[in-house]
């Protein structure tokens, strides 16, 4: 089962790389990580998203707890969420093609940010889900380059990841 991970930490050197030695040592996979500072510049808010069981899951969040650096995470997928998940994607696109892809880009929202006589570069946001789905409809398309952010992810109404 695919898991959101939020954890409100400690911004400074060495503390990421703590985080991420920890699934390493364990044998955890990442899929996706997504760091940054927040509004108090001490600390960063870091999410991930990994997948497992309720018992693994239950095992990696005990274990980030135990570190130093580690203020306060919780689980996003245990509750309502909002998450969202840029990418940019650069795709081949000449004659009839590019009518295709501007029509699949407006259905999914997407914005064409980059233009050439060949190559299209389109910015699109949303759930990885949705990401996902606007690669398989662009199907034909020969894409030549895709870059994506990782999840980030909040709680729905008033549950805050705060100190």
């Amino acid at each position: 089962m695919r898991r959101i991970i939020s954890i409100l930490m400690e911004n400074e050197p060495g503390a990421l790389s703590r985080v991420i030695g920890l699934f390493s040592q364990r044998g955890y996979n990442i899929e996706t990580l997504s760091v940054a500072p927040t509004e108090d510049s001490t600390l960063s808010r870091l999410t991930l998203t990994t997948f497992g069981n309720d018992l693994k899951i239950e095992q990696i969040t005990k274990h980030l707890n135990k570190l130093i650096e580690v203020v306060k995470l919780v689980d996003l997928t245990e509750g309502p969420h909002i998450e969202r998940e840029l990418m940019l994607i650069k795709v081949k696109a000449t004659g009839a093609q590019r009518a295709e892809v501007k029509r699949s880009v407006d259905i999914f929202r997407g914005q064409i940010v980059d233009v050439t006589s060949t190559v299209y570069t389109i910015q699109l946001t949303g759930a990885s889900d949705k990401l996902d789905a606007f690669i398989g409809a662009i199907g034909e398309t020969q894409v030549l380059e895709v870059v994506r952010s990782g999840v980030s992810g909040i709680a729905r109404g008033e549950k805050v990841l705060s100190l």
